[in-house]
């Protein structure tokens, strides 16, 4: 027994995934092929999307809002997960990466469920704001620039329904939160001040999941 996290080797980690994940066959096949890609550190680790499959069919979610898409695996993830009667709005910067995903998500039959803005997040959430979405997303996952992170996180908590969850990657930033050197970038007191405030929020519950890069589940009151 440990009172602590364990810390998985690699044999550890391969085990989880052979008897934790249940991967759709172009799940399986992106995920592989981002293992190759020059940025596959940017990718959600399979049980993360394992757990988001078990967290949409826990919450019922139908509605998906995601900022940060990359090569599209969450995105997929959750869409598979949510059904023919669901909806998924990706916020992403890049047409490189997102050309990746667009092709496997038609791969998979759910493009048509998709709906990809290659702009500023910002800009999209804003977006989604001005037409009266507030309060329609059961499910949100911010996984893009640290540096936005808070303005991303108040926007979210306006177009999650009550009751909705709120997902963020990389709260960790792989140990620089803890680390007292003075050199890193802005997203480490940034972040480090973020997870702060998020403990204190009185308009969340607030669960952290130390899988992937340490992942924060917020439930909107």
């Amino acid at each position: 027994m440990t009172r602590q996290t364990m810390t998985m080797g690699a044999d550890v980690a391969d085990y989880l995934l052979r008897v934790g994940v249940r991967e759709h066959p172009v799940q399986r096949a992106l995920r592989e092929f981002t293992a190759t890609h020059r940025l596959a550190k940017m990718q959600i680790a399979p049980e993360q999307g394992q757990f988001l499959t078990w967290l949409v069919g826990l919450t019922g979610a139908r509605r998906y809002l995601e900022i940060g898409t990359f090569t599209g695996y969450s995105a997929l993830t959750v869409t598979l997960a949510m059904g023919e009667q669901g909806s998924t709005v990706c916020c992403d910067m890049s047409t490189e990466f997102t050309t990746i995903a667009r092709q496997y998500w038609a791969e998979a039959g759910v493009d048509g469920r998709i709906d990809l803005y290659v702009q500023p997040a910002v800009r999209t959430l804003a977006m989604l704001l001005a037409q009266g979405e507030a309060g329609t997303f059961d499910l949100a996952f911010i996984d893009a620039d640290k540096n936005n992170y808070p303005e991303y996180y108040e926007t979210c908590l306006q177009l999650v329904r009550p009751g909705g969850i709120i997902a963020i990657d990389n709260i960790l930033l792989n140990g620089r939160v803890v680390d007292p050197q003075p050199d890193h970038p802005r997203s480490v007191p940034i972040m480090r001040a973020f997870n702060d405030a998020l403990v204190n929020d009185p308009r969340v519950s607030l669960c952290i999941l130390p899988m992937g890069d340490g992942m924060t589940l917020l439930r909107k009151l």
